[in-house]
C-alpha cells in the first residue's frame, strides 16, 4: 500500500498541526504544508516517521528544556466533504398539491 505524500495531503485539503510532546509545554502549531512541499518536494512522506525529526519545539529551546519528539494531528476537511456529499443526495421536497 503506498504511503501517504505531503501532495496527497494538500490535494486532500488536510490541515496538519503539530504539538511538543513536553508536558510543561504541549505548544501546537500549525504546518504550512506548501511551504514544506517546496522544501521538501510534493513527493516526501507525510505521514509521523517521515515528519517527525523535521520538527522541534522553539518554546523548550529557549527555556532550556530537554527535546522531546512532537507528534501530529491530521484534520480532514470535514467541510468539503459535506459539501461533496449532500450535492450527490437529493432532497425531499414538500410541495404542497
Amino acid at each position: 500500500m503506498p504511503q501517504p505524500t505531503l501532495a496527497d495531503t494538500l490535494a486532500a485539503r488536510e490541515t496538519v498541526y503539530v504539538t511538543c510532546a513536553h508536558p510543561v509545554c504541549c505548544k501546537s502549531a500549525q504546518v504550512d504544508i506548501p511551504a514544506l512541499i517546496d522544501k521538501l518536494g510534493p513527493d516526501h512522506g507525510s505521514m509521523h516517521q517521515d515528519l517527525v525529526g523535521l520538527f522541534a519545539c522553539s518554546d523548550c529551546k529557549a527555556a532550556g528544556r530537554d527535546r522531546r519528539p512532537v507528534f501530529f494531528t491530521f484534520v480532514p476537511d470535514y467541510r468539503g466533504q459535506d459539501e461533496a456529499r449532500t450535492k450527490r443526495v437529493p432532497r425531499p421536497t414538500f410541495d404542497r398539491a
